[in-house]
């Protein structure tokens, strides 16, 4: 079980470090300087949780690895993100509605995972849960601006919209890692997660005087390694202080 579980923790932290380092991006870019204050408060948030996760991974693998060595040392099929959270940042609205349905599915997954059997994870699940709160409402109410907003804003946020929907799919899509973690009592009920996100979703699509666009086709296999190209260019930033000085600590 150790080995499965060390999947299913790098899978969170993952997706917090890659969504962290997508979002930092927006650092000094803001709109104005309160909302460049908020990213980049949310952003240390992300890259907090993930220093939690990938601390807690290495412990579960026992090889000695820490968290900087499973972040800044592994290549890029070694990563198991959603592939959402590697896309670039693209403009306002486009970071808005990728926020709005992440924070929307980390709120209802951490606080699902509160109740797991694995002490570790459902302390840090109960720390993370008032970040993911505090999240989901930010983005939910940028959301409903921007799309009751002016012309240009809510066009901007429906194509927005339009782009990341066949993404989120991914989000529920329940493997073997899944299904053992939920048999051991550690794993959440994606199925459950997936019902109330879906309500969250429409709930505030509709406040947002936004349609929610059909699917045509859905895009996955980040959990499995298989990322976009914009993923090797993120690492490749993301990593090239340690990779160059190896073991450097401020």
């Amino acid at each position: 079980m150790s080995s499965d579980l060390f999947q299913y923790i790098i899978r969170l932290g993952d997706n917090a470090l890659i969504n962290g380092q997508r979002l930092a991006e927006w650092c000094g870019r803001g709109p104005f300087l309160e909302e460049d204050l908020a990213l980049a408060n949310t952003a240390l948030d992300l890259i907090g949780r993930a220093r939690m996760l990938l601390s807690y991974a290495g412990e579960v693998e026992g090889q000695g690895r820490s968290e900087d060595d499973l972040a800044y040392f592994r290549n890029e099929r070694e990563f198991r993100n959603f592939l959402i959270m590697e896309l670039p940042v693209g403009d306002f609205a486009f970071t808005t509605a990728r926020q709005f349905f992440v924070d929307a599915y980390d709120y209802y997954y951490y606080r699902a995972l509160q109740d797991a059997t694995d002490t570790t994870l459902a302390a840090i699940a109960a720390k993370t849960l008032k970040e993911c709160e505090y999240h989901l409402r930010h983005s939910s109410e940028w959301m409903v601006r921007l799309g009751d907003g002016t012309a240009q804003s809510q066009a901007r946020l429906t194509r927005a919209v339009a782009e990341l929907m066949p993404f989120t799919p991914e989000f529920f899509a329940a493997d073997e890692i899944d299904q053992v973690m939920q048999e051991q009592g550690i794993g959440v009920d994606l199925d459950t997660v997936a019902t109330l996100w879906n309500n969250e979703v429409d709930r505030v699509l509709r406040e947002a005087a936004l349609a929610r666009p059909p699917l045509s086709f859905t895009r996955g296999g980040g959990r499995q390694g298989l990322h976009s190209e914009h993923m090797g260019f993120l690492l490749a930033e993301m990593q090239s202080l340690q990779r160059t000085y190896p073991g450097l600590q401020w």
